[in-house]
C-alpha cells in the first residue's frame, strides 16, 4: 500500500512542546478519573498535537518517529493522564507495527489512516480472556474465528479490552477453526471494525488505578469479517509463544508512560513542599533537609528509570543488541523506579498525600498498575534466571 493521507504532519516533539501537551492533558485528568469516562479531552489533545500518529510510517505519509521520541510522547503523556497515555500507546503501538509488518488488510489499515487525519482515532490489541487472564501466562485463547464462504465469523469473549467504545478498531487474538485444517490450529489477530454487527460492551472496569482507559469486556458474536482479516503468528520450532510472553524494544511505551506518572507525583512534591508552611515551622516544608532528602531520593528514582529506559532505545537505535536478552528485567526495574519514587513521596507527606484533595494518591493508584503488563515480574525474574543457570 502507499502513502495515502497526506496530512499526517510530523508533530512538534521539543521539550517545551511536549510540556505543553502534559499541562493541557493534566488539566482535566482528575475528572475523568472520578467519573471513569473515556477521557475525550486528553486525547483530543494528544491528536491535535499529533501524538496520535507519530508512528505511521513514512511510506504510509507518516512521520515515522523513532523509539526514543515515541517514549518521549508517553512520557509527556503519562504525566498528564496516563489512562490517555495508555490508549495512545496501544495506537502507536499498532501503526509502529504495522510498519515493521505491514500485516494489516491495506483496505483496513487505509481506512485507519484516513479517520487518523480527521479526528482521534484509537486502536488495540484485544488479548485477555476472563477464563485464560493473562495470555502471556501461556494458553490458548477460547475466542474462535470460524472459516466461512465469504471469509470469517468471529465469536468469543475477550477481558481488560483497553479503550472500550472509543476504540475504532480492534485486532483480537483468536484460534482460527478451519474446516480443511486437521493439524494444529493456526492462532492469529483479526483486525476487526468497531461498528461491525455483533460487538456488544460489558462495563467491568472498576479499578483502582488508569480509571479512565475503559478496559472493559467485549463479546464478539458471529461477527462476520472478510477473507484477509486474519493474520496468523507462526509457531516457533512448532510450538505458539505468545509475543507478549517476552519483552520486544518496541513494547517499552507502556513503562514509559507510568516513569510519566512518576514524574508527575516529583512536580506535585515539589509543589506541595514549597507551599506548605507549618505553623510550628513558619517556613516552607521545602526548605528541611528532612524534605530535601526525600525530594533527593524521588528524584534519584526517576533518574534511574529514565536512564534505564531511554539507555535501551538509544542501545537499540544504535544497533546494539547486546541487552535485548535482558528487556524484561529492565522492564521490571524500571516499574520498580517509578512505583518506589510515587510510594516515597506518599510516604513522607503522610495524611495529605493520602488525600483525594491532593493528586498524590491518584499517582499512586495509577504507578501500580505498571505491575499488570506482560511480562509480571515473577516471569521476567524466572526467565532470566533460568537462562543464566540453564545448560
Amino acid at each position: 500500500m502507499t502513502a495515502v493521507v497526506p496530512a499526517l504532519a510530523r508533530p512538534d516533539l521539543s521539550a517545551e512542546a511536549l510540556a505543553a501537551v502534559t499541562a493541557a492533558v493534566a488539566a482535566t485528568a482528575e475528572e475523568y478519573d472520578r467519573s471513569g469516562a473515556v477521557p475525550t479531552a486528553g486525547i483530543a489533545v494528544a491528536h491535535r498535537a499529533g501524538l496520535l500518529t507519530a508512528t505511521v510510517a513514512e511510506r504510509y505519509g507518516g512521520p515515522a518517529v523513532g523509539l526514543v521520541d515515541s517514549a518521549r510522547i508517553l512520557l509527556a503523556l503519562g504525566e498528564g493522564d496516563p489512562s490517555v497515555a495508555l490508549l495512545a500507546a496501544n495506537t502507536l503501538a499498532t501503526h509502529q507495527g504495522q510498519a515493521a509488518a505491514g500485516h494489516w488488510p491495506d483496505a483496513s489499515y487505509a481506512d485507519l489512516l484516513r479517520r487518523s487525519a480527521a479526528e482521534p482515532t484509537l486502536v488495540n490489541a484485544i488479548r485477555a480472556e476472563p477464563e485464560l487472564g493473562a495470555p502471556a501466562r501461556g494458553g490458548l485463547p477460547a475466542t474462535v474465528a470460524r472459516r466461512t464462504a465469504e471469509g470469517w465469523s468471529l465469536s468469543g469473549r475477550k477481558a481488560y479490552a483497553t479503550g472500550g467504545t472509543a476504540l475504532a478498531y480492534h485486532v483480537v487474538w483468536a484460534v482460527a477453526a478451519e474446516p480443511d485444517n486437521d493439524t494444529e490450529p493456526r492462532v492469529g489477530h483479526l483486525v476487526v471494525p468497531a461498528e461491525a454487527p455483533g460487538i456488544t460492551w460489558i462495563d467491568t472496569w472498576d479499578h483502582l488505578g488508569l480509571r479512565a482507559s475503559n478496559t472493559h469486556d467485549v463479546v464478539y458474536d458471529e461477527v462476520a469479517l472478510p477473507p484477509d482479516a486474519f493474520v496468523e503468528i507462526p509457531r516457533v520450532d512448532g510450538v505458539y509463544r505468545d509475543p507478549a510472553a517476552t519483552s520486544a524494544i518496541g513494547s517499552f511505551g507502556h513503562p514509559a508512560l507510568y516513569v510519566g506518572v512518576a514524574r508527575a507525583a516529583r512536580a506535585a512534591f515539589v509543589r506541595y513542599a514549597r507551599e506548605r508552611v507549618p505553623t510550628a515551622l513558619g517556613r516552607p516544608i521545602a526548605e528541611t533537609e528532612r524534605i530535601q532528602a526525600v525530594a533527593g531520593e524521588i528524584d534519584a528514582q526517576i533518574a534511574q528509570a529514565e536512564t534505564l529506559l531511554l539507555g535501551a532505545l538509544l542501545r537499540a537505535d544504535s544497533g546494539d543488541t547486546g541487552h535485548l536478552p535482558q528487556l524484561s528485567l529492565l522492564k521490571v526495574q524500571i516499574a520498580r523506579s517509578a512505583i518506589a519514587a510515587v510510594q516515597t513521596a506518599v510516604a513522607a507527606l503522610g495524611n495529605p498525600a493520602l488525600t483525594r484533595h491532593q493528586p498524590f494518591e491518584r499517582h499512586l493508584r495509577d504507578v501500580l498498575c505498571v505491575r499488570v503488563h506482560p511480562p509480571q515480574e515473577d516471569a521476567a525474574l524466572l526467565a532470566a534466571g533460568r537462562r543464566l543457570l540453564g545448560p
